[in-house]
């Protein structure tokens, strides 16, 4: 029987995809709360009460001897939350310029991988009379999805705390040495096939149904193979070899408006998301002196293929489409039109389910072989940048009866990728973190204002009057080129993501 502590092997590809290169594969969230920030001490004891909830939070990496096996998540008899929950604070005027390149830098730190893997930041006393938390947590620790499952756990519905089930104290259980590793390892590969052989004579039982579900797993696999393939990522100045420094900006837009643009032009939210990211990045590439006609970048959108059933449980648990984002279409209704197409092709084709069907198969790949594919792929130009979409809980959350304001999500950067957009809701807010490597992409601001003004341009299109802003949502302009290597100031702000789309499968990070 499997380990239920082992990681799967979409857990372990994310570590591979950090070894021997300048990715950092922690996903994050800037999340901005209105009021004075509770003391250190105060934030602890609170997330100490309810990390029994979360017990992964507790657990470290426990490796197998010679790469027998994945790793398993074994109690850190050292766990010390000081050392995960630290505390900082702004230069003045402690505003969102000063949090977006904290959280640039934050961001370029990989975690220790011989402790738990998160952290959590509490930045205190920013300006407006708010505070602001920074979390970080390993990709193969959580993805979207089940992130915002922990969010929620960490988080109240109201102002006043909920009171939690008295946990009794916990103790860490001695790690598992070498023998006892290796030898669980050796124990699973040799009894999973057998449970891949019965689950074969059940399926010999019922031959027409299996025939079926072989050809429909064959289909989709080809669909999803094909579209690497058959269309590779063109060039474009968000691929190049990045380094281990990053920038961080965000933008706080209207789930309403993005609603009423779909209602009115047509599709899905997610693709309403998508042209707004392919018109933002046109108007980028075209300031930038680069030729976008018939330009068509590739997307990684990755699908959450979590059940119900499986909502709050961590790990990874998604599939991945490449959705085409035609840059050099300018016209907004029309650039929708030529998504929302392309991506209802996509759903039909099975790319979603054949990416799936291959990462169940790599569960029963040696490491040697997943560390390898991992680093192969990540050098294959199968797209241009990630864009994942995340639903959030869409009611107000309190952390210590503060008001959770705005919440602004991260993907990580894999090798030669140098963009990630990550977008997610939050009691009626889309919010969009855009992470870029910090020496490719000097000017990440320049496209988070490109990003504004595609989504008044959407809504114009489309014959939405834009709402005023909300509370904590700013403006600022773009600086001339003329201003340096830094062109552009940030003129983004606050933030909180999107429903995904698919099936309605939603996105995940």
């Amino acid at each position: 029987m499997a380990n239920p502590d082992r990681l799967t092997a979409l857990d372990s590809t994310f570590l591979h995809l950090e070894d021997h290169s300048d990715a950092h594969m922690h996903v994050a969230s800037v999340m901005v709360f209105e009021g004075a920030a509770p003391t250190l001490r105060e934030l602890i004891d609170h997330i100490q009460s309810r990390l029994h909830l979360v017990p992964r939070y507790r657990q470290r990496l426990a490796y197998v001897p010679l790469g027998q096996g994945r790793p398993v998540w074994a109690d850190d008899p050292h766990f010390n939350p000081y050392y995960h929950i630290r505390h900082t604070a702004l230069p003045q005027p402690a505003d969102d310029a000063a949090l977006k390149r904290l959280a640039g830098r934050l961001f370029s730190q990989r975690l220790d991988r011989s402790k738990p893997l998160w952290e959590m930041w509490l930045v205190q006393s920013m300006s407006g009379g708010r505070f602001a938390l920074i979390a970080k947590t390993h990709h193969a620790l959580v993805d979207g999805i089940s992130g915002v499952d922990i969010t929620t756990v960490l988080f109240d519905t109201a102002a006043e705390p909920a009171p939690t089930a008295p946990s009794s104290p916990w103790s860490a259980k001695p790690l598992p040495g070498p023998a006892k590793l290796l030898g669980e390892a050796l124990i699973e590969r040799s009894t999973v096939p057998a449970e891949m052989a019965r689950g074969a004579r059940a399926l010999l039982r019922a031959p027409r149904k299996a025939a079926g579900q072989i050809k429909d797993g064959l289909a989709s696999i080809g669909a999803t193979t094909l579209a690497g393939i058959n269309a590779p990522a063109p060039p474009s100045p968000f691929n190049v070899d990045i380094g281990p420094h990053r920038r961080y900006t965000f933008l706080d837009t209207d789930l309403d408006t993005f609603k009423a643009i779909k209602d009115s032009l047509g599709g899905t939210l997610n693709d309403v998301v998508l042209t707004a990211v392919a018109l933002s990045l046109g108007r980028f590439l075209r300031s930038h002196g680069h030729d976008t006609k018939d330009l068509v970048l590739k997307a990684m959108v990755p699908v959450s293929v979590r059940s119900k059933e499986q909502r709050g449980t961590l790990g990874n648990q998604v599939a991945a489409m490449w959705a085409p984002l035609p840059v050099g279409v300018e016209n907004p209704a029309e650039c929708l039109h030529k998504i929302s197409a392309a991506m209802e092709d996509l759903k039909k084709s099975g790319q979603a389910v054949g990416a799936q069907v291959l990462t169940n198969l790599a569960g029963f790949a040696p490491p040697t072989i997943l560390s390898q594919a991992a680093r192969l792929q990540a050098r294959q130009p199968f797209f241009n940048l990630v864009v994942t979409n995340v639903p959030g809980p869409q009611f107000p959350l309190y952390l210590l009866g503060r008001r959770l304001q705005v919440l602004y999500p991260v993907v990580p950067l894999a090798q030669r990728q140098a963009l990630g957009i990550a977008v997610m809701s939050y009691d009626g807010h889309l919010g969009f973190g855009l992470l870029g490597d910090y020496d490719a992409l000097p000017d990440l601001d320049g496209i988070a204002l490109d990003l504004r003004s595609a989504v008044a341009s959407l809504a114009r299109a489309a014959g939405v009057r834009p709402p005023s802003a909300k509370p904590g949502r700013a403006r600022s302009g773009r600086k001339p080129k003329s201003a340096g290597h830094n062109g552009t100031t940030a003129a983004a702000k606050h933030a909180a993501g999107s429903g995904g789309s698919a099936k309605k499968p939603a996105s995940a990070s």
